[in-house]
């Protein structure tokens, strides 16, 4: 019989398999200003309230393929060394949708801005609803097909750990602390296991650029990743510096994967970024992702993520 349950199924193994895991787990090109996405530390951002948003649609072309909605919010206050955040993500695949709220809290050592040290902490819950009253088969009365509503909430966690000196930053994180050990299974959330370095440069007269390197492990699938980002600058006066107003990314996966990005800077501190993964796995060439993603931040004060003795505005990390 011919069933829409079927494009469910598929998408669940295709979840499952090594060549999946790229477009399902975070890009390292697209969340280079933010990896608070799978790395609390990353909230340690001195001096500023850092608002992001993205919208992710995956796997387009198959039926139910997986829409992602991603906010945070989170404020860092210097007389403490500590950041607080919020986060609320929303991925729906098929009949079943996730909804992930979180509190994280992060801790930052530092001396003179010479090296950091930033240690964070998440914690909320995972809540996976199935709604089977969402399938629509061509025979309504396959006993095969399951039409109940159900929901599973856990409690959830995740830690990391980030070091960053004027060029270099080290980090090291796991999500869904609370799925170590257990069997993966479509219902549930997974542990993941992120590594990663990157290395900065702000210096240069027309441009800025990073490049960086993430390995992300899950069970037994592995996924390393190589990314290169560049900014480019336009000078805005002898008072006040120069100032970013585009950047190009690109990253590429061992599973793989490219991805190619575009972000604009519409004012000093508003960007926009547009993501486009390309798979060139075979059968799965016409299956790719697009991503928009908002980031604002509110400057309490002249904030040390500006270039030092200048007044220029960077999109620093």
């Amino acid at each position: 019989m011919k069933l829409r349950i079927f494009s469910l199924l598929f998408i669940g193994m295709f979840f499952l398999s090594s060549t999946s895991i790229a477009q399902t787990d975070i890009s390292m090109i697209t969340h280079s200003y933010n990896r608070a996405s799978y790395n609390p530390a990353a909230i340690a951002r001195p001096n500023y309230l850092y608002l992001f948003s993205s919208v992710r649609s995956q796997w387009n072309g198959v039926s139910g393929g997986p829409l992602v909605v991603n906010l945070q919010a989170s404020q860092f206050f210097s007389s403490i060394n500590s950041a607080f955040g919020i986060s609320l993500i929303s991925d729906k695949i098929g009949i079943s949708q996730v909804i992930n709220p979180m509190l994280t809290y992060a801790f930052k050592i530092e001396n003179n801005r010479e090296w950091s040290l930033s240690m964070g902490l998440s914690a909320g819950v995972f809540s996976r609803n199935f709604d089977g009253t969402q399938f629509e088969p061509v025979e309504i009365n396959d006993p095969s097909i399951n039409y109940d509503i159900d929901r599973i909430i856990r409690p959830d966690a995740n830690v990391g750990i980030e070091i960053q000196s004027p060029h270099f930053i080290f980090g090291a994180s796991s999500t869904h602390l609370l799925a170590i050990m257990k069997p993966e299974n479509l219902f549930l959330a997974s542990n993941h296991r992120y590594a990663y370095v990157m290395y900065k440069q702000n210096n240069i007269e027309l441009f800025n650029y990073n490049v960086g390197m993430q390995m992300v492990n899950r069970n037994n699938l592995t996924v390393l990743e190589g990314s290169a980002n560049i900014r480019f600058k336009q000078a805005t006066g002898l008072s006040s510096g120069s100032r970013e107003i585009f950047d190009l990314g690109m990253t590429y996966r061992s599973s793989k994967q490219m991805t190619f990005l575009f972000g604009l800077n519409l004012f000093n501190d508003f960007r926009v970024a547009y993501a486009y993964n390309q798979s060139f796995n075979t059968g799965y060439t016409f299956n790719t992702t697009h991503e928009i993603m908002l980031e604002y931040r509110i400057f309490s004060r002249s904030s040390s993520t500006r270039a030092l003795g200048q007044k220029d505005e960077f999109w620093y990390h």
